[in-house]
C-alpha cells in the first residue's frame, strides 16, 4: 500500500483562484459579508476610487483585517502582516493583499471613532435580526493591564526624594571640580565631572517637568508611558491597569456599547454607561442591572426614574454572604414614620430627629431616641451602648434608597441579578482566554478603546454565527 504524498514540483494546467481557497461555509465569509453590508456614509468614511496622493489601501479591506483578527486573538499590528501571507483565511478576506505593519497600526488609530460606529450599527443589526430586545441592560467592568511599567509611575513623594538624591549629586560633584581646579591636576577626570553635572542637570528638569504634569492631573500618581493608566493591587501584585466598560443585553448577551475610563471605582458610572447603551438601541430599558460597585444613589438619581435600577448595597451582600455578621439591630429593623418623620424601634420607642451634623456627610440627617427609653430597655448594650441613645443616620435620597433595595429583594429582581453574571462577565471571560486581551498593546484610553471595540464587533459576530449559522447570517445581512 503506497503512502499519499505531494509533490510542490507539479504543473497545473490552469492556475489557482484565490476564491478556491476558502469552502463555502467557512466563518470567514460571514465577517467578510458583515463588513461589506456597513452604512459607510453613516460612519463617516469616505470610500472613493480616486484621490490624490499616494494608492492608500482599501477601507473595507483594512476593516476585515482587523475584525477577522481580534475575533481570533491577532490583534499584533506584526502577527496580522505575517497572518496575510500565510493564512489562507486572511489571504481570502483581504483579496491578497499584504499591507505593512506601519500601514495596519495607522490605520487602526487614525480610525478610532469609525470602529465604535461599527460596533453601533452591529448592535441596531442584531436589533433588526431580532437577536437584541433591549429590554434589561447589564452593566460591568474589568481592569485590564495597561501597555505601562509601574516602575514609571511617579508619586509628589518619590519625585521629592529624587530630586534630593539629584541635588546631593550635584553638590558632591561641584565640590570635586573645586578641589580638582585647586590642585590643577588630572583635567581629564574634570571634563568627566562636567559631563555627569550636565547629566544630572538634564535629570532634574526631567523631574521638574513630571511634576507639572502630576500637578496639572490633578492625580496623586502619574505613569509617564501611559499617563491615563492608573495604579491598582491586583492578584498578581501591584500593576497598571485601564477599566474597561461594557454594557450588554439579556437576551443573548451580545453586547450594546463599550468604554474605558481612567479610574478603578466604577462608582458613577452607571448613568454614563447605560445612557450610551439606550442612545444606541434608540429606546428605553425596562431594567438596568449591574453590581454593588455601581451602587451610587447620587448617580442613579440621574437615571430615568421609570428605569428599574437593580444594583444591591453593601448591607444587602453583607446579609447573603455572611449573614451571621449580620447585627441583630441594624438599621433595617428600625421603622419610619413619614407622617411624624421619626423613627419607631422595634420596643416602639421614637427616634426624634435632631439637629445634629456629619462634617464629611452633608445630606446625612440624625436621628435618636430618648436616653431614659434606651437606659431601661432590656436590648441596651445589643442594640447600643451610647448612654444619650440610639442613633440612626437617614440620607435625603432614603426613599430612593428603599426603592432600590425592595427591587433588589423581590422576585424579579433576584432572576435578573443571577442572570447577571451569566451575561455580562462571559464577554470579558472571552476576551481574556479568546483572544487574549490579559494585557493591552495600546496606551491611552482613546487607543484602548479601539482594541475593546474591535474585540467587541469580534465577540458579537461570533456569537451571531452561533445563534444563525454561517450561512443563515450571511442570508440575514444581505436582506438587511
Amino acid at each position: 500500500m503506497a503512502y499519499i504524498k505531494g509533490n510542490r514540483n507539479q504543473m497545473m494546467l490552469l492556475p489557482q483562484v484565490v476564491e478556491d481557497f476558502i469552502a463555502k461555509d467557512d466563518p470567514v465569509r460571514a465577517y467578510d459579508a458583515f463588513v461589506e453590508a456597513l452604512d459607510y456614509n453613516a460612519l463617516g468614511l469616505a470610500i472613493e476610487e480616486r484621490q490624490p496622493g499616494a494608492n492608500p489601501y482599501w477601507p473595507k479591506t483594512m476593516l476585515k483585517l482587523l475584525i477577522y483578527g481580534y475575533a481570533y486573538g491577532i490583534r499584533s499590528s506584526r502577527k496580522l502582516e505575517r497572518a496575510c501571507y500565510h493564512n489562507l483565511a486572511f489571504i481570502w478576506l483581504t483579496e491578497d493583499v499584504k499591507p505593512d505593519h506601519r500601514t495596519i497600526a495607522r490605520f487602526r488609530i487614525a480610525h478610532k471613532d469609525i470602529l465604535k460606529k461599527v460596533l453601533h450599527q452591529c448592535a441596531r443589526m442584531c436589533i433588526e435580526l431580532g437577536l437584541i430586545e433591549g429590554n434589561t441592560l447589564f452593566v460591568d467592568g474589568t481592569k485590564i493591564k495597561a501597555n505601562a511599567s509601574i516602575q514609571n509611575t511617579w508619586s509628589g513623594e518619590r519625585l521629592q526624594k529624587h530630586d534630593s538624591k539629584i541635588s546631593e549629586n550635584i553638590e558632591h560633584i561641584l565640590a570635586e571640580c573645586e578641589a580638582i581646579d585647586n590642585a590643577e591636576t588630572d583635567k581629564g577626570s574634570l571634563v568627566k565631572l562636567q559631563k555627569e553635572l550636565a547629566d544630572q542637570k538634564t535629570l532634574r528638569a526631567k523631574i521638574g517637568e513630571i511634576n507639572k504634569k502630576l500637578k496639572e492631573s490633578k492625580r496623586q500618581k502619574l505613569n509617564t508611558t501611559d499617563a491615563e493608566s492608573f495604579v491598582f493591587k491586583a492578584d498578581r501584585g501591584t500593576k497598571m491597569y485601564h477599566n474597561a466598560q461594557m454594557t450588554v443585553d439579556e437576551k443573548h448577551g451580545l453586547i450594546v456599547s463599550t468604554d474605558v475610563i481612567n479610574q478603578s471605582v466604577d462608582t458613577s458610572q452607571l448613568s454614563i454607561q447605560s445612557k450610551e447603551a439606550q442612545e444606541v438601541l434608540d429606546r428605553k430599558a425596562e431594567n438596568i442591572c449591574a453590581d454593588h460597585g455601581y451602587y451610587s444613589l447620587d448617580d442613579i438619581e440621574r437615571i430615568d426614574a421609570e428605569i428599574n435600577i437593580i444594583v444591591p448595597s453593601k448591607e444587602q451582600l453583607k446579609k447573603e454572604r455572611t449573614p451571621e455578621r449580620v447585627k441583630l439591630f441594624s438599621k433595617a429593623v428600625f421603622k419610619y414614620d413619614d407622617k411624624h418623620d421619626c423613627y419607631m424601634c422595634p420596643e416602639r420607642k421614637k427616634l426624634q430627629r435632631t439637629n445634629d451634623t456629619i462634617p464629611d456627610r452633608p445630606n446625612a440627617i440624625i436621628y435618636q431616641a430618648h436616653s431614659y427609653d434606651c437606659r431601661h430597655c432590656k436590648h441596651f448594650g445589643a442594640c447600643t451602648t451610647l448612654v444619650k441613645g440610639r442613633r440612626i443616620v437617614r440620607q435625603k435620597n432614603e426613599t430612593l434608597m428603599r426603592r432600590l433595595s425592595e427591587l433588589y429583594d423581590s422576585d424579579v429582581g433576584q432572576r435578573i441579578y443571577k442572570l447577571r453574571k451569566q451575561k455580562v462577565e462571559l464577554p470579558f471571560a472571552h476576551f481574556k482566554h479568546h483572544m487574549n486581551l490579559r494585557q493591552l498593546l495600546l496606551r491611552g484610553t482613546g487607543k484602548v478603546g479601539i482594541e475593546l471595540n474591535l474585540c467587541a464587533i469580534g465577540y458579537n459576530l461570533t456569537r451571531m454565527i452561533g445563534l444563525l449559522g454561517i450561512s443563515g447570517l450571511k442570508e440575514a445581512i444581505m436582506v438587511t
